[in-house]
């Protein structure tokens, strides 16, 4: 199946299709979305950028519309028919623009109940009737603890992002959704990566699923240029500075690996007089949203992130990825190169490399290279260690020094006082 057509879509999901101008599936795409369409269960594991979302998307709306056209709508309020569970408020809110794209034609009804947001919020997006409702898991259980919500009518459930999702802790509560709808209720996980806590959610839920991989699973994609940077006396700022003064098609996002990494990073940034905004964990929400809008907007082209932004997030402007701070893990750094390059765009990654990220770049670099010859990129030509220029290093800081008059007026009060011996013990007194 080359062309959307060949799937038997409803005309009005083609009609939208060709109004997006997307014409061609994905290779995930044209792999799972018969399954989906047949009432199969799926895993689809696929690198990022590669149109997971719409996967399943599209053959969600086709069964619920199509249940509709025979005359068998949705008849009672806070009972869905489809969910889709995502790791974070930012993920939903983006997935929901994906749905909201095609239910113009189709007339379907998407309602989020999301994390972050008030549980007010949330109680009143799920009052009246609803095909598609999109949650987070925690939510969602308060909500089902209230009896706030009905899975009598749940046709299909989704996990998006899944390995981003259990690696929080919510095998436990994914469990507990789908334990609440209807027996043998078909389900579907993508995922770009499968990380252990994945792969105990498909030996437990997902048994009867068809496991689909595309060829690019686990790999980077092809339109993605990588540059190693050698980062020697662990000096990054000056190699930094050099690349955010080029400026590259689209916007650049730049990755550390802890919060206090990334504040410092953003602070040092701004004292040198360019721009930036801060997404990451632990900041107010509000705040945290706002920048990602400047930054998706276009109006501040530089994003200073956690691997908070690594996973999930389709930003369509990203002309460049830079680890300041390389992961160890390759899930890791596959998630985060692939906010570039997406949707067969070209984009580029610059690694800025220590000794310590060594291990790392021989698996990336896969030319059978060992880390011990690997560090030879920090040494000379006669096999010396590599240091930076004397210009560049920190200077250390310099200890106060004591007054002179100190040391010996303090001697001299110490000796005045007499000195206290004890007297030796005798054990016949």
């Amino acid at each position: 199946m080359n062309t959307f057509p060949d799937f038997g879509l409803l005309p009005s999901l083609i009609k939208t299709l060709k109004a997006l101008k997307i014409h061609t599936p994905t290779e995930i795409q044209k792999n799972a979305i018969p399954m989906m369409m047949s009432g199969q269960s799926v895993v689809g594991v696929s690198e990022t950028g590669s149109g997971k979302t719409l996967t399943y998307a599209l053959p969600i709306l086709h069964l619920l519309k199509t249940l509709e056209n025979e005359g068998n709508p949705v008849s009672e309020g806070g009972t869905p028919r489809a969910i889709v569970l995502v790791p974070s408020r930012d993920l939903g809110e983006q997935v929901s623009k994906v749905f909201k794209n095609y239910t113009h034609d189709t007339r379907l009804r998407v309602r989020p109940v999301l994390g972050g947001t008030t549980f007010e919020q949330s109680r009143r997006s799920i009052q009246g009737e609803f095909e598609i409702l999109l949650a987070t898991p925690g939510r969602l259980l308060q909500l089902m603890d209230k009896d706030l919500i009905s899975f009598s009518d749940v046709r299909f459930i989704v996990f998006d992002e899944a390995d981003q999702m259990l690696d929080d802790g919510f095998l436990r509560e994914s469990q507990e959704i789908v334990n609440a709808c209807p027996e043998d209720t078909p389900l579907a996980l993508f995922s770009a990566t499968v990380s252990q806590p994945v792969q105990e959610l498909m030996n437990s839920l997902f048994t009867k699923a068809e496991v689909v991989r595309s060829s690019g699973a686990g790999k980077v994609v092809k339109t993605l240029t990588t540059k190693n940077e050698t980062v020697i006396d662990g000096l990054r700022w000056p190699i930094f500075e050099k690349l955010i003064k080029q400026k590259p098609e689209g916007g650049t996002i730049v990755f550390t690996n802890t919060r206090e990494q990334c504040d410092k990073l953003a602070d040092e940034i701004e004292k040198k007089g360019f721009s930036c905004v801060v997404y990451r964990g632990e900041m107010d929400k509000n705040h945290r949203r706002t920048n990602l809008n400047k930054f998706r907007k276009g109006e501040v082209d530089l994003l200073i992130s956690t691997d908070l932004a690594a996973r999930g997030l389709d930003l369509a402007n990203v002309g460049r990825v830079i680890n300041f701070h390389l992961p160890q893990d390759m899930s890791n750094y596959l998630h985060r190169v692939g906010r570039t390059a997406r949707a067969g765009k070209e984009g580029l990654v610059v690694n800025l490399v220590t000794e310590r990220d060594l291990p790392l770049i021989a698996k990336l670099e896969g030319k059978g290279q060992s880390v011990k010859e690997l560090k030879s990129r920090f040494k000379d030509k006669d096999g010396k260690r590599l240091h930076a220029p004397e210009e560049l290093r920190k200077p250390k800081p310099v200890k106060a020094k004591t007054k002179k008059t100190e040391k010996p007026e303090q001697s001299k009060r110490k000796s005045s006082k007499p000195k206290f011996k004890p007297k030796p013990y005798n054990p016949k007194k």
